[in-house]
């Protein structure tokens, strides 16, 4: 497992299901019931693990496979609130799961800079970089009622400025033509089917259930890109950016599509 995921994944075994009980869902394609924030998850047991987690996809609750918290769930349960529980504390239940988004985006960006350091045309943006990430590890570290209180879009404005320096020197480098995409071109469900989408921007796009077959998608930013139900079967993601896990787990693919050496093929792919 590559650092960057290793150092913001979630850890189960350390914190007190808050995305099951935080978050609201509506009954749909992804969730097979309506939930609403701060409801248990009728899978949630007592030992905050869920009942069905190894089924989640055959028992309706696709979305659950495809959220990534990024290591918030185990930090506001074990740091910010220190270890105490929802269910024994009921009191701090409100503000647990009020905090609890607003870490996961926290730690979003963090995710992001982490990944920025590792690239090579980051060199010049270095003291930047690391200024933003401890600042934003400050920002984790805030008592609950200060975290609640942060203007989070702002704070993510920055962050996004710089990664997007950065996004731009690395696509800068792809010099032949390719099929240039906007994100106003209605990309869902589009056929970009064996495309040279190389160096792409693809930043906030919707690609729900594009044909991305065969695609050349290299060196292409992924920043908050909805993929999901896209076709990724034999795509080329390699050294493409600001690509996730979970962004990866709501694709469709297979064993010849080429993704980055920090992510993994999704089981369901090759089942």
């Amino acid at each position: 497992m590559s650092k960057i995921v290793e150092d913001y994944k979630a850890d189960c075994e350390n914190c007190f299901g808050l995305c099951c009980v935080a978050l609201p869902y509506a009954k749909s394609a992804d969730f097979a019931f309506n939930k609403d924030g701060g409801t248990p998850c009728k899978n949630l047991q007592k030992d905050y693990r869920c009942r069905i987690h190894s089924d989640l996809r055959k028992k309706g609750f696709k979305g659950c496979t495809v959220y990534e918290c990024f290591g918030a769930g185990q930090k506001v349960s074990q740091v910010t609130f220190r270890g105490k529980n929802w269910q024994e504390h009921p009191e701090e239940a409100q503000v647990m799961f009020e905090v609890f988004p607003k870490m996961q985006q926290l730690h979003e960006m963090l995710y992001y800079l982490k990944e920025a350091l590792g690239l090579e045309e980051s060199r010049p943006y270095l003291t930047q970089l690391k200024k933003a990430m401890l600042e934003t590890e400050r920002l984790t570290e805030l008592s609950p009622t200060a975290i609640l209180e942060l203007d989070i879009p702002r704070h993510r404005m920055g962050v996004s400025d710089l990664l997007l320096k950065i996004s731009e020197d690395v696509r800068s480098k792809i010099r032949r033509k390719t099929t240039k995409v906007t994100k106003t071109m209605g990309l869902i469900g589009a056929n970009l089917k064996g495309a040279d989408l190389r160096g792409s921007n693809f930043r906030g796009a919707l690609l729900i259930a594009a044909d991305l077959r065969k695609a050349d998608l290299r060196s292409s930013d992924f920043i908050g890109v909805d993929l999901r139900n896209a076709d990724l079967r034999g795509a080329n993601l390699t050294g493409s950016i600001f690509l996730t896990q979970a962004q990866v787990n709501a694709a469709k693919g297979d064993i010849h599509t080429k993704l980055p050496p920090q992510l993994n093929i999704p089981h369901h792919w090759v089942e």
